[in-house]
């Protein structure tokens, strides 16, 4: 860019837009989920009403697939009585109360010191995490300006931040990696290296390709001697997108710095007894730790931890 325009991309102003990303990552984060679980249960109604199928794939008589097919149009017609979800609509509200959210209410991070984290209408706590990931991601953006400079592509980076950060919060949260998110970071990644924003395209293909085939392999080996899944499908797809970016050498690092924190988060829950049911702490989240570290780090720097430089 030119000079008299570097402002717009410096950390002060990419800080502050990361702020408002934040704000709507708090939206994604909360409300995809509840979007995919409407989607799952019509898919699973539409399916309940195809009693022929039900009967010759099912094995159910008539009188079994007329009652599911009866559930089925139960459930449609309940989803088509609620109110449309979508990351656009309805107004935030509070969740306590109903209290649609004013503009100001809605300003990020200043929004909510505003209030004092209370909602303005029933005086109900508001989560501190809604400041803090928009603290996150105006922290990252600002810290990818500094790192990358004002150049174009440090915008390309942000994008690249704001999806890991939402999907660390909704793999949080759920235990769900969206594909909705995973996939069009992966091609992305592909993208930006075939043009020549990131990292060689021969890197980027081979990383895509290591990252999903490593705990791929993990994820089959562990099934067959437990016969448990150690592992949500969603994992591999994030560190393909994870290798696309960041090439084929980051992915042993990114493995290797998501398991020593993985491991110091878990223990930290267990001695606080706050595992959850299950005992078990989703493995996004430390894949997205991992992957900013690799990033922040350089690729020269972690080869040469690993004594590989």
């Amino acid at each position: 860019m030119g000079q008299d325009l570097d402002w717009l991309l410096s950390p002060a102003v990419l800080g502050v837009f990361g702020l408002c990303i934040g704000s709507f990552l708090n939206v994604v984060i909360y409300r995809l989920p509840a979007m995919m679980q409407r989607q799952w249960i019509a898919d699973c109604a539409a399916q309940l009403t195809q009693a022929e199928d039900l009967r010759a794939h099912a094995g159910l008589s008539d009188a079994q697939a007329q009652q599911a097919q009866a559930t089925g149009q139960m459930l449609e017609a309940a989803l088509g009585a609620r109110p449309r979800l979508g990351l656009a609509m309805p107004p935030s509200r509070c969740p306590h109360c109903g209290h649609a959210l004013r503009w100001h209410e809605n300003l990020p991070l200043l929004g909510w010191l505003r209030l004092r984290g209370r909602c303005s209408a029933c005086s109900a706590p508001i989560a501190k995490r809604y400041p803090l990931i928009e603290l996150l991601t105006g922290a990252l953006f600002a810290a990818l300006a500094w790192h990358f400079g004002p150049q174009p592509v440090v915008l390309l980076w942000c994008g690249f931040a704001a999806a890991l950060v939402a999907l660390a919060g909704i793999d949080w949260d759920t235990t769900l990696l969206p594909d909705a998110i995973t996939q069009p970071l992966l091609w992305a990644g592909l993208a930006a290296a075939w043009i020549g924003w990131t990292v060689p395209l021969g890197s980027a293909l081979a990383g895509a390709l290591l990252g999903y085939l490593s705990l791929w392999s993990v994820y089959w080996g562990f099934k067959l001697l437990t016969g448990k899944e150690g592992m949500g499908q969603g994992d591999f797809k994030l560190l393909a997108a994870l290798g696309a970016w960041l090439g084929w050498p980051m992915i042993l690092p990114i493995v290797l710095i998501a398991s020593v924190l993985g491991a110091i988060v878990g223990i930290a829950m267990k001695l606080r007894a706050s595992l959850r049911e299950g005992r078990y702490v989703p493995f996004g989240p430390f894949l997205v730790g991992g992957g900013l570290v690799v990033l922040f780090a350089g690729a020269p720097r972690v080869l040469g931890w690993l004594g590989w430089a």
